[in-house]
């Protein structure tokens, strides 16, 4: 029966499964019971998303602690999307890694949308620790929010800056997305709503490193990146404004399992070190140091901490 409920799909090597909402619950009722006994680890485990920004928020959470501690912390990263972290930080096999606000408020906890960033971390706290004893650190100090891009050419030659201004053109465009917003609570049917999206053609779904390529090669006219994505500033593209406001914030801030907190308390001064540290440029710069000038993570997250007294 469950695997009558999933539809694996192949792309660029990587298996993308698309799991039903009671598959979702199966699965987490039996993978709670399996965190309470999973042996203990005996160092931190530092999980992260299969995408560059989640690869490098990793890296720094796991060489602060690593300095905070003075022990060797394991790296678990790649590990798809946001389902799958969750899913590992609830079985124990990670003991912290990266989210967003808005995504943990939608994609996990299974709330409405809501526009305050306050109380989206508010209601986010609460429920993490309530459903999941999982504790949420201090914001790192960015949001990196969906963003709508397109090539600057036809943004100067149709005078568009806003999301509402391009709806009368997206009947001739192609949009690409990663696999994600294509299905998110908070993606693409409700962006297409709210604004009165319409495009040529059903979107584009591809690996997120593949999105810029794509426009860039006029193989599509539209991506669902983020906001915080190297490529936007390096090859000039133009971020249109979501001036209906639509996507919730979606702050960067660390979840870690309480069990891990006290185990290792020292894990929490690394997360108030890190607290408000990044600012969306900031992780652009490094985004793109990554993906541009094809830097290691580690060695961009230790110029990072050094730059900045960590």
């Amino acid at each position: 029966m469950i695997r009558a409920m999933i539809r694996a799909h192949v792309h660029s090597g990587r298996i993308r499964c698309i799991l039903t909402g009671c598959l979702n619950a199966l699965i987490a009722a039996l993978l709670l019971p399996i965190a309470a006994c999973t042996p203990p680890h005996s160092r931190p485990v530092i999980g992260a998303k299969n995408f560059t920004e989640q690869v490098i928020l990793g890296e720094l959470l796991a060489q602060e602690i690593e300095a905070k501690t003075g022990m060797k912390v394991e790296r678990r990263f790649y590990l798809a999307g946001s389902y799958i972290c969750n899913q590992a930080l609830l079985a124990g096999r990670i003991d912290a890694y990266v989210e967003y606000t808005g995504t943990a408020l939608t994609a996990i906890l299974k709330q409405p949308l809501d526009k305050d960033p306050q109380r989206v971390l508010d209601t986010v706290r609460r429920l993490y620790k309530q459903r999941y004893n999982v504790v949420v650190g201090p914001p790192l100090g960015f949001q990196n929010t969906f963003a709508m891009v397109i090539r600057s050419g036809e943004a100067k030659s149709l005078h568009l800056t806003t999301l509402s201004q391009a709806a009368q053109f997206t009947p001739k465009w192609r949009l690409g997305v990663g696999y994600e917003f294509e299905e998110r609570p908070d993606g693409l049917r409700g962006l297409e709503s709210a604004y009165g999206l319409h495009f040529a053609a059903p979107p584009r779904v591809m690996d997120l490193g593949l999105l810029y390529r794509a426009l860039e090669a006029h193989q599509v006219d539209m991506v669902a990146g983020n906001s915080t994505d190297g490529p936007i500033r390096a090859l000039g593209l133009m971020v249109l404004q979501d001036d209906k406001h639509y996507f919730p914030p979606y702050q960067a801030v660390p979840l870690v399992r309480r069990q891990a907190l006290k185990r290792w308390p020292q894990i929490q001064v690394a997360l108030n070190a890190l607290a408000g540290k990044i600012t969306a440029e900031q992780m652009q710069t490094m985004n793109e140091e990554v993906d541009g000038e094809h830097r290691d993570p580690a060695e961009v997250v230790r110029a990072f901490r050094k730059a900045h007294g960590l």
